[in-house]
């Protein structure tokens, strides 16, 4: 009897270990994202203030994987919170110039604050939603990979073959595609699949980049055609 006393006890023992854990990663994960998303915006500020130019999509992909790859390799260090905000820092500064063109059309301003709004709404809704019915969205997990491969490669046709209409077919995939990342994630966090807040991070603050991005295109053509 002694034996399964036992272990009806260590049970829920494991799963509220489990549960103080995913908490845990979920407390770490917003105090570290915002911390980021505040930084992210100092350096959009500060390369807007000085007009800097964009740096071009070559120096953009390799300066974005080659930290994301850092911060992968010291995820488990403190080197690692480093490289978050080397990362989200240098995604910053590459966002200030695309702000400032946006801001030099007529009502740039009404569109980045509409961007701005849209993004927050989304994001705070989505993971509000997660985190409240508390719904495991592990099952779109193969969906996003390949959604989000094929998005990036069809959005670098556009840019290369400039074509306008599917460059915003591709913004508007990647809001729907973010927004499934934004559940995945944080449903991938309360379920124990993502123990890591610097990982958790990561993937939440390039979701709230390229949903912003995304939002930023689409709003710009909608103002520019009133």
């Amino acid at each position: 009897m002694t034996p399964s006393r036992t272990q009806s006890v260590a049970l829920p023992q494991r799963g509220a270990e489990s549960v103080l854990a995913a908490n845990r990663v979920i407390r770490n994960t917003y105090m570290l994202l915002s911390m980021t998303l505040l930084f992210a915006a100092l350096t959009a500020a500060i390369s807007v203030a000085l007009k800097l130019p964009h740096p071009g999509l070559i120096i953009t992909l390799v300066g974005y994987f080659g930290l994301l790859f850092a911060t992968s390799r010291l995820k488990n260090s403190a080197w690692g919170i480093l490289s978050v905000f080397a990362l989200t820092g240098f995604m910053g500064y590459t966002l200030g110039p695309i702000v400032s063109h946006y801001l030099g059309l007529p009502n740039g301003g009404q569109t980045v604050m509409m961007a701005m709004a849209g993004t927050a709404a989304i994001f705070l809704g989505l993971s509000g939603y997660a985190l409240t019915t508390k719904k495991d969205f592990s099952f779109m997990g193969g969906f996003l990979m390949v959604g989000i491969l094929l998005a990036f490669l069809a959005g670098l046709a556009a840019i290369f073959l400039a074509i306008p209409a599917l460059s915003l077919t591709v913004s508007a995939a990647f809001v729907l595609l973010m927004s499934g990342l934004i559940l995945y994630e944080t449903s991938n966090i309360i379920h124990g699949g993502e123990t890591n807040y610097v990982m958790a991070t990561v993937t939440l603050f390039v979701s709230i980049f390229n949903l912003f991005t995304s939002l930023l295109h689409l709003f710009g053509f909608m103002n520019s055609n009133e």
